[in-house]
Formats: structure tokens, C-alpha cells, sequence
């Protein structure tokens, strides 16, 4: 296997642990606002935002590649 495949292996297993042992409910206030939710799905939606993020910010900044030197 390849080290990336190792890394995003045991980032998700710890992802997944972490989820599993947060289930209890819990009030979130944001300004004016409270909502009561399950801790679970406040980290899934947390995790999902980043990566939408985290995404969308590589595609606009990233480089392309360029094409392949010929010999």
C-alpha cells in the first residue's frame, strides 16, 4: 500500500472513533439562535464543512500541472 493510502486509512478509522464515543445531546447558540443536537451530527457537518472548504480553496488556488516533457 502507499503511504497516502495508510494516512487517509487511519485519518478516517480515528474519524469514526471520534464520532462513536460523542453521542449525547447538545445545546449550540450561535448569536440569537439555539439549537439542540446530537454531538455526532454537529462534528459530521463540521468535518463535511472543512472538507467542502478545504476543497473548494485547493481548486482555486492550486497549480496545474503541466504537460509532460517529451524525450
Amino acid at each position: 500500500m502507499k503511504a497516502k493510502t495508510i494516512v487517509i486509512m487511519i485519518l478516517v478509522i480515528l474519524t469514526l472513533v471520534l464520532i462513536a464515543q460523542n453521542t449525547a445531546v447538545m445545546p449550540i447558540q450561535l448569536l440569537f439562535w439555539q439549537i439542540t443536537m446530537s454531538r455526532i451530527v454537529l462534528i459530521v457537518l463540521m468535518f463535511a464543512i472543512g472538507f467542502a472548504l478545504g476543497f473548494i480553496i485547493a481548486k482555486a488556488t492550486g497549480r496545474k500541472q503541466s504537460p509532460p516533457k517529451e524525450v
